[in-house]
């Protein structure tokens, strides 16, 4: 157990015992001090304060903010009214609860208090402070909101989209840093700095869920390969970018130059590495992704399809794949694509082909060919098709044994690449599989990182060690799922990094409340916060068709935004009529 769990449990007794003198000095059964729950329910009691309030004390980082809550009122049962004092109170409250107990303060109540009215504590910060636990309880246990930050689901979920996940789907996990700021995941927005201690860390626990993952399900998790997370490429996976640079670590190495992109002159950019720290479980990058297997499927993609258990898979309606198209000129500008509603940043023109003399005087060349890599679901295809501008459109398909070094397991003897990969079964709880050097490679996280905390994994010659003792079996401790995006093409994904454990789950996203454009993927209709208010879907930055829409494993429902509009305008107009009424009704008086 951490140290920092210890001097928290410690903490606790301290104040158990804080309560024990309070209970005697307000006539009250001491011995309820030490009985857990009951001790609460005393306490509250004491103060006058809901008696449900016992269930705050019982959630993991809630309970913290509600101990400091309870110590303020505490302190002004017991006179403390001045505001040193409730700081005091609110930042030290396990042991200042001791303090009240063993000091001469005279419990006094605050019926005084209840015939005031107005003043800073009770018309703001008690409301502010309760607003923020409630709020903390529906984010931990039952709803979260996120935003989509990549393409990986383009154009079932897309970048952009403001949804609800629902956490409680597959069981909503207690937090395993609960000493954290408010609403901030890792980071805190501006400041940008951690947003979390862990001098407390909790074991992994999940309560119970009413579903499990299915195949298809759109599932929210914590990004396995964000255990560690090089600050300055917090959009890439640290260990892709070891494996790029040829290192094996660059903790300590913050100064190591590494690729970022190109400028406009498309000369390769390339910046430190920077921090590079490690995340807890709970802590790590939000991913949306399908899962596509689950634990116990044999998965294999062959050509771009994907195979689960020998049968052949639907593909989704809105899969993306890479097209190679030759268009006559350099037709495919920002408008272009804008008119199309494809993401300027996910195409590229990779070659071009010189147009030919067409006249014995050499004075009339054709116009040059260009050809361009195109980010497109399989119905878009079939329109650009028939676009004039277009030579040909052909799928992109990468052949089956050619090894891509950016694919699971990132080993030259499993020569898989995006569409041609496996076979590979899922790990399931109880599975036993057997382990030698030549499979090592597709387990290796899950031995030493994932299945049961931190372990050493070595292959010497021809074996393999697990802390140090040899195996040539293991059996799983939990399942694993595989998780895909729609955008076939460019979506980091479980090919990328591997398995996701269940104990990374989050939950199931299932509402959209509101959507826009991103400008560096739609420059032209992309921006004008305001302007676009006037505009509808195609030629503005809101997609309004996208409001208030249920998600499904297919995409969105339809919008219910105007639903929506007119039950709040109706609410408002019974609520000024009723008003009216009254008022009416009190004038005729």
């Amino acid at each position: 157990m951490y140290i920092g769990n210890w001097i928290f449990i410690i903490l606790v007794l301290i104040s158990f015992v804080g309560l024990y003198k309070i209970f005697q000095k307000t006539g009250r059964a001491a011995w309820k001090a030490f009985i857990p729950f009951l001790n609460f329910y005393e306490w509250i009691k004491l103060l006058e304060r809901p008696w449900w309030w016992v269930f705050l004390m019982i959630v993991p980082g809630v309970n913290i903010l509600m101990y400091s809550v309870l110590a303020v009122i505490t302190a002004q049962y017991f006179g403390k009214r001045k505001g040193m004092d409730l700081t005091i109170a609110a930042f030290f409250s396990y042991l200042y609860i001791v303090f009240l107990g063993f000091s001469d303060e005279k419990f006094v109540g605050i019926e005084d208090l209840k015939k005031r009215t107005g003043g800073f504590i009770k018309t703001w910060l008690d409301p502010l402070v309760f607003a923020i636990i409630a709020a903390s309880v529906i984010r931990t246990f039952f709803l979260e909101a996120f935003t989509i930050p990549t393409s990986s689901l383009e154009k079932s979920l897309m970048v952009g989209d403001f949804l609800f996940v629902n956490k409680f789907a597959y069981g909503a996990k207690i937090p395993q840093t609960p000493l954290s700021f408010p609403f901030a995941h890792h980071t805190i927005p501006i400041i940008n700095k951690k947003s979390y201690l862990e001098w407390i860390k909790l074991p992994y626990y999940r309560l119970p869920g009413y579903s499990t993952i299915k195949n298809g399900d759109i599932v929210v998790f914590n990004y396995p390969d964000g255990d560690t997370v090089a600050l300055n490429f917090q959009d890439r996976s640290y260990y892709q970018i070891c494996r790029d640079a040829g290192v094996s670590s660059l903790y300590n190495n913050p100064n190591q130059k590494v690729f970022k992109g190109y400028n406009e002159e498309r000369a390769p950019v390339y910046e430190p590495v920077g921090e590079v720290v490690a995340r807890p479980k709970d802590k790590r990058e939000h991913y949306v992704k399908r899962c596509v297997a689950i634990a116990g499927d044999k998965l294999e993609i062959k050509d771009g399809q994907l195979y689960i258990n020998n049968s052949i898979q639907e593909t989704p309606i809105n899969a993306q794949h890479f097209y190679t198209a030759k268009a006559v000129g350099n037709v495919l500008d920002e408008k272009w694509f804008d008119s199309w509603d494809l993401n300027i940043d996910e195409s590229a023109p990779i070659k071009v082909i010189a147009g030919k003399v067409t006249d014995s005087t050499g004075m009339v060349p054709t116009i040059d060919t260009i050809v361009y890599q195109l980010n497109l679901t399989e119905a878009k295809a079939q329109e650009l098709k028939r676009d004039p501008y277009f030579i040909s459109l052909e799928k992109t398909v990468f052949k089956k044994g050619e090894y891509d070094p950016r694919i699971f397991p990132h080993d030259p003897k499993f020569a898989w690449n995006n569409d041609n990969f496996g076979p590979f079964t899922l790990p399931k709880e109880g599975a036993t599989v057997k382990i030698d050097t030549s499979n090592i490679s597709l387990y290796m996280k899950i031995l030493n990182t994932y299945d049961d905390g931190d372990h050493i994994v070595e292959v010497k010659g021809d074996k393999v060690f697990y802390d140090g003792t040899q195996i040539t079996s293991y059996t799983f401790k939990q399942d694993y799922y595989w998780m895909m995006g729609d955008n076939r093409h460019n979506s980091a994904d479980s090919r990328s990094w591997g398995v996701v454990p269940f104990d990374h789950v989050v939950g199931k996203p299932v509402f959209v409340w509101f959507s826009m454009k991103d400008p560096a993927k739609n420059p032209v209709s992309g921006k004008g916060l305001l302007s676009s208010l006037f505009k509808n879907s195609k030629e503005g930055k809101y997609r309004w068709e996208r409001f208030f829409c249920f998600v499904g494993d297919d995409g969105l429902s339809k919008s219910y935004f105007i639903h929506f509009l007119v039950i709040v305008a109706g609410w408002w107009g019974i609520a000024k009529y009723l008003k009216k009424r009254k008022a009416k009704k009190e004038s005729a008086k």
